[in-house]
């Protein structure tokens, strides 16, 4: 068959008879390819291409679940037609973050008599008009939506109050101190609270009336899932409080998930909490699938308890090292099967502080231990290892170092390291003579006292250096390729060093302190960022805190071979006085085809942002010296 493709393509005589149109392919191959089409496009523009592609854009199985987040070519107009002629069919419907409709648009969404799973966060919905849909909405079974000021529970008919109660899974975001619909819900299983009330509630005593009306929430009874994601702030953490507080009454039995995302100091821990772990622990035929507790309410005994019960799924100890408490040692001296876990974030969790100037309080990582974790948790999907450092011991050879024990996770998906953690050396010594000057060359804020002139190590593709420089850029990256041979499926990376926080996930705010940078982090550079070029996978890549990245010559390398890099954030390479790598990131950029993300990742609020301006061609918010090189409207630059 290969053959005869090549002789026909070859013959100019065959191309008339041998071309293929879109009409000559397969129907299974055309229904894949349109899954990936705006539901809104499919009826308003592909339908109208031909008559087969008519027939397909009616089939069940690309209109039954509809997804509208953040197709923002999906005005008022597009919408309700859709609605009115994909009702009948759609069971699953998403207009999360939709802001722009207007409030007649979302009354359309009573049409769809069908719809098991409804998302309008972020849209315009008021008591009423939710009461309206509920009535019309006797199939839902999955809820979510935003609760804001003016929102009142008494004004829900009881036809709505009904469908409320049949419920099985709700998100509410809560903009003031509410309860919501969860006092109507009696039925929930699955319950995300999103706490994100501002701090002028709690000067107008927001969090007083709720405090009366504790009876009015129901207990929980056949509750299987718990999760609470706190935005800053002391009203979000009274509220949180109140919603734990019905656990006293009545203890679920077979909560299988209980994760809570508090940022800065959490509140004191409930007195029902020890009841809930024991009950989470101790139900018969119940094993504990997520788990994260803010790391003041989380210690020895109780994570001991419930893996004495089985291996969770999900297990996030976030920077819940403590004297006496080491959650990886605990994990690991269980004495249980850890095949089932698949997510672990182990950010901050060392054994105990650097002797060295690494910044203080700064946790050493177990590498030891983490070699272990690999051989007992095969599965891992996504791991976290950033707060800590990681210093090989044996700078002479690639034995034992922590990239060769990742590599044994053939399914990763996901890792958050520290930059330390690819050195392939230890920093130079100082030398005391010319220690003021060391000091000042390892600063962050290089420059800003005359200093002399030097040259800027940079990489240099193969085509440009001779064999010797070649086999020592190469040798710079040889700590990596285990981890690049053994996981071939990595689809997110991290390298975050001191000062940022990882996003895979996060449960603490923005450090408010700028602490130096880790010396061996002066070690990886630019050949370290192109030995990363081999993740062929690669689709979302964060990398800050990097001074040894003076050039960014390494970003060209590494955007060529990772062809699908759909987000990308960048912040603190090299030093804080010059933006070196600009002229480096610009043509790297012209290589990043499918880039709809570049950003910077959370980082200290001591630093001074770059000036951002208006791109004229789509309107986005960009570096001042990114407007002239902004071509897509689908690059989206955030501060």
């Amino acid at each position: 068959m290969d053959n005869q493709i090549e002789t026909a393509l070859c013959c100019s005589d065959s191309i008339s008879q041998t071309s293929v149109s879109i009409s000559d392919f397969s129907d299974e191959i055309l229904l894949n390819i349109l899954r990936f089409i705006p539901s809104h496009d499919l009826m308003l523009n592909v339908s109208q291409v031909c008559q087969k592609l008519q027939t397909l854009c009616l089939d069940k199985s690309l209109r039954a679940h509809v997804h509208l987040h953040k197709e923002y070519t999906a005005n008022d107009d597009a919408v309700k037609r859709l609605l009115k002629n994909f009702s009948s069919d759609i069971q699953t419907l998403n207009l999360s973050g939709c802001y722009w409709l207007a409030g007649s648009t979302v009354d359309q969404v009573s049409r769809c008599k069908a719809v098991v799973s409804l998302d309008l966060s972020g849209c315009r919905l008021t008591s009423v008009r939710l009461s309206h849909l509920l009535t019309s909405l006797r199939s839902l079974r999955s809820l979510a939506l935003d609760v804001g000021p003016g929102f009142d529970l008494h004004q829900l008919s009881a036809e709505g109050k009904a469908a409320l109660a049949r419920l099985q899974e709700l998100k509410q975001t809560l903009l003031t101190p509410s309860y919501g619909v969860v006092p109507c819900c009696s039925a929930l299983r699955r319950l995300h609270l999103y706490l994100e009330a501002s701090e002028g509630w709690r000067e107008a005593g927001g969090c007083a009336q709720l405090m009366v009306g504790q009876s009015s929430v129901p207990h929980y009874q056949n509750l299987r899932w718990f999760s609470a994601r706190l935005a800053p702030g002391e009203v979000n953490r009274t509220l949180l409080a109140l919603y734990l507080a019905v656990f006293s009454m009545r203890v679920p039995e077979g909560l299988m998930g209980l994760v809570l995302s508090v940022p800065g100091p959490a509140p004191p821990r409930p007195v029902a909490m020890t009841a809930l772990m024991e009950s989470m622990a101790s139900t018969v035929g119940n094993t504990v699938s997520a788990l994260q507790l803010p790391r003041t309410w989380l210690d020895g005994a109780i994570l001991g308890r419930v893996l004495a019960h089985g291996c969770p799924t999900y297990l996030n100890v976030s920077r819940c090292s403590s004297p006496g408490f080491n959650p990886l040692h605990v994990l690991l001296s269980a004495g249980r099967d850890l095949t089932p876990l698949q997510t672990l974030n182990l950010r901050g969790c060392g054994r105990g502080p650097l002797a060295e100037s690494c910044g203080k309080g700064e946790e050493e990582m177990d590498a030891e231990s983490i070699k272990s974790l690999t051989e007992c948790c095969p599965h891992l999907i996504h791991l976290n290892l950033s707060a800590t450092h990681y210093h090989h011991a044996l700078p002479a050879g690639q034995d034992g170092h922590l990239c060769g024990a990742l590599g044994r996770l053939t399914a990763l998906c996901s890792l958050a390291l520290p930059v330390c953690a690819l050195a392939q050396s230890p920093p130079a010594p100082v030398n005391p003579q010319d220690s003021n000057t060391d000091n000042s060359s390892r600063s962050l804020l290089l420059g800003l006292k005359k200093s002399s002139r030097i040259g800027v190590p940079t990489y240099r593709t193969a085509t440009e250096v001779t064999a010797g420089q070649g086999e020592e850029q190469q040798n710079r990256g040889l700590c990596i390729q285990p981890l690049l041979q053994g996981c071939p499926h990595l689809v997110e990376l991290e390298l975050i060093g001191a000062g940022f926080s990882s996003a895979m996930p996060r449960n603490e705010p923005a450090i408010r302190k700028d602490p130096a940078a880790c010396p061996w982090s002066y070690n990886v550079g630019d050949s370290e960022l192109a030995a990363l070029g081999g993740m062929k996978f690669l689709r979302k890549l964060t990398l800050a805190h990097l001074p040894g990245v003076l050039k960014g010559t390494g970003l060209i390398k590494l955007v060529q071979g990772c062809k699908d890099l759909s987000s990308l954030s960048l912040a603190n390479l090299g030093s804080l006085k010059t933006m070196n790598y600009t002229h480096a990131l610009l043509e790297a950029l012209s290589y990043c085809t499918q880039l709809r993300d570049l950003s910077r990742p959370l980082w200290r609020p001591s630093c001074r942002p770059a000036l951002m301006s208006s791109c004229a061609t789509c309107s986005w918010v960009v570096p001042w010296w990114l407007v002239k090189h902004c071509r897509k409207p689908c690059w989206t630059v955030f501060q």
